[in-house]
């Protein structure tokens, strides 16, 4: 049998494991309880796996001739959000739910897991399929790659369910798709003092509310126009009472964009900002910079190589426009050639209509199918090329 045939031989079954995984959402870096039921399902097949990183899971399928190894990814963890979907496999655990699609990204590779364990005789080298954790805090990837599931791996292949696009599509376009994302933090120093008498004291909220006005000009007045990035602050904290001057501020933000050299340059910027508004103001200010996720760019041999798989198992190849959502995903491909696909699950006579995130966020099962077969049709075209 084909890979397509395949997939759809298992496609109930792994639309029976998403729905079980569905009820049972659990946080970052918590995922007992899931990673225990991939293992469980992969004792199943017979197919060797242990359990690495705390919550993370690792099975090689072996060809019956020596090859490369293509690594398979998918992430695992849930989000604190409450479900708003009624449905027989509403999450059960109060205040999460599997708002991204990684029940999904699950049983997918478990469902190409089936297909490649059916078809190992016909494959030269090694599948990976690597569970990950903690995708959601950025966390994961790295505990993974620390854990040494990289070692010898010639290729990597991940995938992300996605709203936004058409069930029955895939988007597997060549250079960078998704955007780095890391974080800040800026400490205003000022001088309090009484709301009647602002001039002995230095406002932390005034220098702080100019940090954030100025730190716009970023964007529009530091960086190439041709390029896309994100300066946001998201929180700023300032002040205890109305007739108080505030002597802190602390404002906290994100920064995204496409160009490995912007994502290096922001940290200077951002500082020499925040440090010199708040001179202007009497003020001082300190950066702290954190480091989320890098840039996710698809190698063009593997794009290519992926949108031949796409043509082989049916599927409709598309391209879209970039996405400033992050993925560690990224962390792999910063050191193995690899390709991260979207796969389209809109469907809006089945509900799938919201966003990533959304409480009441839901997918159109069918595309579960489409996704254990891209899993497989391209490490069988990795491994046999």
């Amino acid at each position: 049998m084909t890979v397509k045939e395949l997939a759809k031989k298992y496609k109930q079954d792994v639309i029976n494991l998403r729905r079980e995984f569905h009820k049972y959402p659990e946080a970052s870096l918590k995922e007992f309880k899931t990673s225990k039921k991939i293992k469980e399902e992969l004792d199943k097949l017979s197919i060797p796996c242990e359990i690495v990183a705390d919550t993370g899971v690792v099975a090689d399928i072996k060809g019956e001739k020596p090859g490369k190894t293509v690594l398979l990814r998918a992430d695992i963890d849930g989000l604190s959000v409450t479900e708003l979907n009624e449905c027989e496999f509403k999450s059960q655990h109060e205040g999460f739910m599997h708002a991204c699609g990684h029940d999904c990204h699950i049983s997918m590779l478990l469902g190409a897991a089936m297909i490649l364990n059916d078809i190992k005789g016909e494959l030269k080298g090694t599948a990976r399929l690597v569970f990950q954790p903690a995708e959601e805090v950025a966390q994961g990837a790295k505990k993974m790659i620390k854990a040494g599931v990289l070692e010898g791996v010639d290729g990597v292949f991940g995938m992300h369910i996605w709203s936004n696009l058409e069930a029955g599509s895939v988007c597997i376009q060549e250079g960078p798709l998704m955007a780095s994302a890391d974080f800040f933090t800026i400490r205003v120093k000022g001088k309090g003092g009484h709301g009647s008498a602002p001039h002995q004291g230095v406002d932390a909220v005034i220098a702080s509310s100019a940090i954030v006005m100025n730190l716009q000009s970023v964007v529009s007045r530091e960086i190439n126009p041709l390029e896309s990035a994100v300066v946001s602050v998201g929180s700023i904290k300032s002040g205890t009472r109305f007739n108080v001057i505030a002597s802190e501020g602390i404002l906290e933000g994100t920064t995204r964009c496409f160009n490995p050299e912007i994502r290096d340059d922001f940290p200077r910027m951002i500082e020499r900002i925040a440090k010199d508004t708040a001179s202007t103001f009497r003020a001082e200010a300190e950066l702290e910079y954190g480091l989320g996720t890098a840039v996710v760019i698809n190698d063009g041999k593997s794009s290519k190589r992926a949108e031949k798989s796409v043509e082989k198992i049916g599927a409709k190849a598309v391209v879209i426009e970039k996405i400033t959502g992050a993925e560690d995903f990224s962390e792999y491909m910063n050191r193995v050639p690899g390709v991260l696909a979207l796969v389209g699950t809109g469907n809006e006579d089945k509900g799938a209509c919201y966003p990533q995130h959304h409480p009441k966020y839901t997918v159109d099962e069918d595309s579960l199918e489409i996704g254990s077969a891209l899993y497989a049709q391209y490490t069988q075209d990795f491994l046999n090329e």
